[in-house]
C-alpha cells in the first residue's frame, strides 16, 4: 500500500481551523497525519480531534520527545490515544535537541541515544499491559492493539537504533542526494537484530513551499539557517559530508551575523532539502525521494499566499497522492 502523509503544522490557523484540512486530506487519499512538536501546537492534541475528524487515516506524533515527558506520561498518552482512534495510533518519538531541551526546558542534554532506547524498553512492556521499568509501573487499561514506536533519527547510531528497535524511523531535513545513506543506516541496524530487510518503514518530513521557486526560495533560506545551525542538525549536515559548504552559514549565524548567515547559505544544499515550485514539479520531487528510499513522504505545506483555512485544504489536495 501506498503511504502519504501530511505533517500538519498549518502556520496562521488556531487548532480550531485543522479539521477543514483533515477532513480533505482524507478525502483526498492522504494515508497519515502526523502533527510535530517544537513552539507551537503540541502533537497529541491535534491527534485527539484528528480522531473525531477522521475514520481511516493512521495518526502519529512526529515527533514527541523523550527528555521532556517521562516514560510513564508517554506510555499513558499512547494508550489513550490509541484507545481515541480506535486502533490507528503510532507514537512517534525522539531526542530532540539542546535548544529544546536545555535551553527551553532547563533538562540537561546528555546521551540521547541511551535515552531514547530506554525509553523503548520502558514502553514495550508498559503498553502491552506489563509491569514496566524499575518502579514496576503499570497501565490501569494497555491498549488493546499494539503501538507502532517510531524513532525520530538523523545520524549513523540513532538511525541504526531506528532499525534495530523501532517500527519506523522518521526522518526530518534530508536532502534527496542522501537518502540512500541515511536509510541504509536503518537497514543495518535491521540486519544487526536480525530483522527482516525492509520491516523497519522510513517517514521523512518535507517542507513544501507551493508557488515560484524564486519566491519560495528567501523562506526556505530562512528555515535553513534556523535548522542548519542547531547543534544537532549541523553535525547531521557535517555526517551527509555538507560540512565545508554550511562552514561560512554557521560562523556568520553564530556570530550575530544573521543577514549575512543567509547570504552563505549554500543553495544547492538548500534546493536539495525543500520542495519548491509548483504542484507538479513537488509531486515530481516527492515521487523521487519515495524512488530512493522513503516509504511515507510527510507534507509540510507552507502556503506563500495568506494561510487560510481554504489556502491550506487548497495546497493539501494539489499535493494528494496519484497511483
Amino acid at each position: 500500500m501506498k503511504r502519504w502523509g501530511l505533517s500538519p503544522e498549518l502556520p496562521g490557523l488556531p487548532i480550531s481551523g485543522f479539521e477543514p484540512v483533515f477532513r480533505a486530506a482524507e478525502a483526498a487519499g492522504y494515508t497519515d497525519i502526523w502533527p510535530g512538536e517544537v513552539a507551537g501546537h503540541d502533537a497529541f492534541t491535534p491527534l485527539a480531534l484528528a480522531a473525531t475528524w477522521t475514520e481511516r487515516v493512521r495518526l502519529g506524533t512526529g515527533v514527541v520527545g523523550v527528555f521532556t515527558r517521562a516514560p510513564v506520561i508517554l506510555a499513558q498518552h499512547a494508550a489513550t490515544m490509541q484507545e481515541a482512534t480506535g486502533g490507528r495510533f503510532c507514537l512517534g518519538i525522539g531526542s530532540s535537541s539542546s535548544v529544546i531541551v536545555e535551553r527551553w526546558n532547563g533538562i540537561p542534554f546528555e546521551k540521547p541515544l541511551t535515552r531514547v532506547r530506554e525509553t523503548v524498553e520502558f514502553l514495550r512492556p508498559a503498553l502491552a499491559g506489563e509491569r514496566a521499568g524499575p518502579g514496576g509501573f503499570k497501565l490501569e487499561s494497555p491498549p488493546a492493539e499494539p503501538v507502532p514506536i517510531v524513532i525520530g533519527a538523523l545520524r549513523g547510531r540513532m538511525l541504526q537504533l531506528a532499525g534495530e528497535i523501532g517500527d519506523g524511523a522518521f526522518l526530518n531535513f534530508l536532502p534527496l542526494s542522501s537518502v540512500g545513506k541515511v536509510v541504509e543506516q536503518v537497514r543495518e541496524g535491521e540486519r544487526a537484530a536480525g530483522r527482516e530487510p525492509g520491516s523497519v518503514e522510513t517517514l521523512c518530513r518535507f517542507f513544501c513551499i507551493q508557488g515560484d521557486p524564486e519566491h519560495g526560495y528567501p523562506l526556505a533560506v530562512r528555515m535553513f539557517c534556523a535548522y542548519a545551525t542547531v547543534p544537532v542538525y549541523e553535525k547531521f549536515f557535517r555526517w551527509l559530508g555538507y560540512g565545508e559548504a554550511i562552514d561560512p552559514m554557521v560562523e556568520a549565524w553564530n556570530g550575530g551575523e544573521r543577514k549575512r548567515a543567509l547570504e552563505l547559505a549554500p543553495r544547492e544544499l538548500v534546493e536539495d532539502v525543500f520542495v519548491l515550485g509548483d504542484a507538479a514539479a513537488q509531486k515530481e520531487r516527492l515521487e523521487a525521494f519515495v524512488a530512493a528510499g522513503v516509504d511515507v513522504p510527510m507534507i509540510l505545506g507552507v502556503p506563500l499566499a495568506e494561510p487560510t483555512a481554504d489556502a491550506h485544504v487548497q495546497l493539501v489536495e494539489s499535493l494528494a497522492p496519484t497511483g
